[in-house]
């Protein structure tokens, strides 16, 4: 089965390659994903899968399946670039390998059984989609989920910070500034909250930073500030730690709004998301298999202070992250214009078949091999236990 998998990516390299490319040349931000979604279902499409557009009525999202019942691999497509700067993390690559890896294990479906399920996931910049699926139960019913993601050395999947991004809304009443110069304002409430979290800090766990910023304060000096607002994200180890901090802040806030008699108002100006929970099984399982494939060079598990939306999946299933070389050129910078670029390089494209390859025979490992699956399935769990 894997030599029919390494077959049949050489007969499809013209239309991953054209994937990559057309998404490099056509970057759309988050949310407005519209093109890069279709020709992604077009070209799913054309390799016979179920294809759902618009999955759970989330704008450019989407859900292609091909085979019947269990297990089910999934994997996830990431599509959404920069404005102005284009795909500069390789969010093209990151579906390009996706597909491909859903396009050979597709191929093969049938005669081994079990389900492949691939699913597009807009705005990953903007905190994605994923905890929405999450929550709608999408991962439920799914065995495990991969994702590997390009960068400027091949690691190992580690884990990620847990983000909780934070606004605090203040209002007061509109008046002229030089009619009361003793009034408390909505921008007095923002300062006086962000001094007292400052002055407080010194007492938060040190796997915890929360950085923040006014996003509104006022725009003329004949008014009053009336209608100030800041955003703070919340950056910590795990869930656990961060609403720590979040609890503190909404304690602040309050104390703030009865000490002054200024109301607020809290949201969440994204969606959060939790730590990645590497499954080292199923990383290990990987690993070998991009060895075997002809990626020798692994680096240890790599953590990294981002957010990633993939966090909330692991949570629910099985999941890795890995990340994947795509660069000849060790002067090329990971989230630069010249890291865009390599992304549609030959060496670039060749990693994908590889790391399509790997990912596509550890779906097979893990179908042909029920103790294998079991054995990735009680890690999860034991883990969630602690």
């Amino acid at each position: 089965m894997k030599q029919k998998i390494i077959s049949f990516l050489s007969t499809c390299n013209d239309d991953i390659k054209n994937l990559c490319t057309y998404l490099y040349e056509n970057p759309e931000e988050s949310y407005k994903e519209f093109n890069a979604s279709n020709h992604i279902c077009d070209l799913l499409y054309k390799y016979n899968f179920e294809i759902t557009r618009n999955f759970l009525n989330i704008e450019n999202s989407f859900m292609a399946q091909k085979g019947v019942g269990h297990p089910k691999i999934c994997y996830l497509c990431e599509y959404d670039a920069i404005t102005d700067e284009g795909h500069i993390t390789g969010h093209n690559m990151v579906t390009s390998i996706s597909v491909s890896a859903t396009l050979a294990l597709g191929n093969i479906i049938d005669d081994i059984g079990g389900s492949v399920i691939i699913i597009g996931c807009p705005g990953e910049y903007l905190g994605g989609t994923k905890a929405t699926m999450v929550n709608q139960g999408v991962f439920d019913d799914i065995d495990v989920v991969m994702l590997a993601h390009p960068d400027t050395s091949t690691c190992e999947s580690g884990s990620s910070s847990a983000i909780i991004p934070l606004g605090i809304k203040f209002e007061s009443e509109r008046k002229l500034s030089f009619l009361n110069k003793n009034s408390y304002t909505s921008l007095d409430a923002v300062l006086l909250t962000l001094n007292i979290l400052n002055s407080i800090k010194k007492g938060f766990p040190d796997s915890l930073e929360i950085n923040s910023v006014i996003s509104n304060g006022g725009y003329t000096t004949l008014l009053l500030p009336s209608d100030s607002e800041i955003k703070l994200c919340i950056r910590a180890y795990n869930t656990e730690i961060a609403n720590y901090a979040y609890d503190k802040i909404k304690d602040i806030a309050n104390y703030v709004t009865k000490l002054i008699n200024i109301p607020n108002k809290f949201f969440l100006y994204e969606a959060p998301s939790k730590e990645l929970i590497t499954n080292r099984t199923l990383n290990r399982l990987f690993s070998h298999n991009l060895k075997e494939n002809g990626i020798i060079d692994i680096c240890p598990a790599k953590d990294i202070f981002a957010g990633l939306s993939i966090g909330d999946v692991s949570h629910r299933v099985p999941c890795i992250h890995p990340y994947i070389s795509i660069i000849d050129n060790t002067n090329i910078k990971y989230g630069s214009l010249d890291f865009a670029k390599a992304t549609v390089s030959s060496f670039a494209l060749k990693q994908c078949n590889i790391a399509a390859a790997a990912l596509a025979f550890t779906a097979v490992d893990l179908i042909k091999n029920e103790a294998l699956l079991n054995e990735v399935k009680s890690e999860f769990f034991n883990t969630k236990k602690k």
